[in-house]
């Protein structure tokens, strides 16, 4: 946090209760670049460590109100980041030593000479402005690899935890968060933001003032501020903590204010340095680009999938009994998927390839489809190609291709009998076994030409009997406990077989 190296001018604070030692010390050091300020005892210079940063404290050990080891457990309770260098007479070196043990840089024996006041302190600069350039390495390496990391993936919800999680881990700060601004009217939006907190779930967030923030990006002034002069961007803090430090960066795009990016320190002690203010700004950079991509990628595969569903769904309008059928087998795989305990993004995939798990019937010609007699040889094994056309059509686009096996596989069955490869058990994909089993149930519960849809009891009972065979015996007793859970939930409006039905697939039940 801030109290860090200072380039330009090397700070050091002298605490002594002898006037004579602060003068001394001070005229030499002054004589020696340094900026250097004095203090009576260890009190006055914990106030002068929470109002100015120093690189160095030279502190006697014995002091009135405050002495040089109660100063020294302040300064680590604080985490106020400055070398403190003891001065000690001979009876008191054990216990300067010990102040070595938890944390001090050195100690200075009295009387002292000059010159090797100066040598410590030089030499523990000297140390510190090595750790500040470790520091300086480590944040340029973060930078670097939260860029690699960002190349690597054009998922939004992805980009935007890589950002956070890089920017609370570099930044040690309490709280990050990142808005974006969705729309002009919505204004910004807290799309993610991490806590140091163990429940950070249940605490109150932040509202700014963002009329504030906004006009000091406008005119290019940084927003880095600590304690009360903090509290200007804030309409209400969370209940019960003082600000000690916050910094806010705007993300940009094409010079647009799309976001910005905050993190906040509420930990006494830590404030926030010019260097850190940088760096996020280094951060918010990447991040503007990565985000940027990212917006792109998932419009062009909002667009590219509304097409394709747009082909599935003229396809099934154009037969009254298959109107609907993808959606079903949809909200089916989703309540297969929650059994599994399939993550998001796996959950999102599965629902995809539902949709589209028809979609080389395109290719088929409508008169095989909407027949209502059994269908002739030929014509089952003209039906029999929609897993390959299927394939075929979703391949050559990049974002769809993890779908394709689950579209491409979708009947094969569990015992090997299946088409287009005759894969068996664990060698079909699993989201292939899961649209099986939904599919078929659709067909089963759907209104066929000529015969009605069957209840849903004689559905799961067909399901059961073929389990092991057709189906994943586990899959299909997933399923039909989600069902029981889902029919037992009649409030729930998304599961079609709630539904009347007046559906059909052309193709034979099992």
């Amino acid at each position: 946090m801030e109290y860090s190296f200072h380039e330009e001018s090397q700070r050091v604070l002298v605490a002594d209760d002898e006037k004579v030692i602060r003068e001394i010390l001070s005229d030499f050091l002054t004589m020696e670049g340094f900026v250097v300020r004095t203090v009576e005892d260890g009190f006055e210079a914990l106030q002068e460590l929470e109002e100015h940063s120093y690189n160095l404290v030279i502190t006697d050990l014995k002091m009135p109100r405050m002495g040089g080891i109660e100063l020294l457990e302040e300064i680590n309770n604080r985490g106020i980041n400055v070398l403190t260098v003891f001065m000690t007479g001979f009876g008191t070196v054990e216990t300067a030593i010990e102040a070595m043990k938890k944390g001090a840089y050195d100690y200075i024996l009295k009387p002292f000479k000059v010159e090797e006041v100066i040598h410590i302190v030089q030499r523990g600069l000297e140390k510190q402005q090595l750790q500040q350039e470790n520091i300086q390495l480590r944040e340029a390496l973060s930078i670097y690899t939260m860029s690699e990391v960002l190349t690597k993936t054009l998922l939004l919800d992805h980009v935007l935890e890589i950002i956070v999680s890089t920017t609370l881990k570099e930044s040690r700060a309490d709280v990050a968060a990142l808005l974006l601004m969705e729309d002009k009217d919505s204004g910004f939006e807290v799309k993610l933001r991490r806590s140091n907190a163990e429940e950070e779930e249940d605490q109150e967030t932040e509202d700014l003032n963002l009329v504030e923030i906004l006009e000091h990006y406008r005119e290019d002034r940084p927003v880095l501020y600590h304690g009360a002069r903090a509290n200007r961007f804030f309409n209400r803090l969370p209940g019960g903590q003082q600000l000690v430090s916050f910094i806010s960066v705007p993300l940009k795009i094409r010079l647009k204010i799309v976001g910005m990016l905050n993190i906040y320190s509420y930990s006494r002690g830590k404030k926030f340095s010019e260097g850190q203010r940088k760096m996020l700004s280094i951060l918010a950079d990447r991040a503007s680009s990565a985000i940027d991509n990212a917006r792109l990628y998932q419009n062009l595969q909002e667009t590219f999938q509304q097409t394709i569903q747009g082909f599935a769904r003229a396809m099934e309008a154009n037969d009254l009994y298959t109107h609907g059928h993808s959606d079903r087998v949809m909200q089916y795989s989703r309540l297969i998927a929650h059994g599994l305990h399939f993550d998001p993004e796996h959950v999102q995939r599965l629902c995809t390839a539902a949709l589209m798990h028809d979609i080389g019937k395109i290719g088929i010609p409508l008169d095989a489809l909407k027949k209502p007699q059994k269908l002739t040889k030929e014509e089952y094994e003209l039906f029999k190609e929609h897993p390959d056309k299927g394939r075929r059509i979703l391949e050559p686009i990049e974002f769809l291709k993890d779908i394709v096996p689950a579209v491409y596989h979708h009947h094969e069955q569990y015992d090997g009998t299946g088409y287009p490869l005759g894969l068996r058990e664990e060698e079909i994909p699993v989201e292939a076994r899961i649209l099986a089993v939904a599919d078929t149930y659709d067909a089963m519960t759907s209104d066929r030409a000529y015969r009605a849809a069957l209840s849903h009891e004689i559905a799961v009972a067909e399901l059961k009997r073929c389990a092991g065979t057709q189906f994943d015996p586990r899959i299909v007793a997933v399923f039909i406990i989600e069902m029981e859970k889902a029919r037992d939930n009649e409030s729930d409006k998304s599961i079609p077989h709630l539904e009347s039905g007046n559906r059909t697939e052309a193709e034979e039940e099992t």
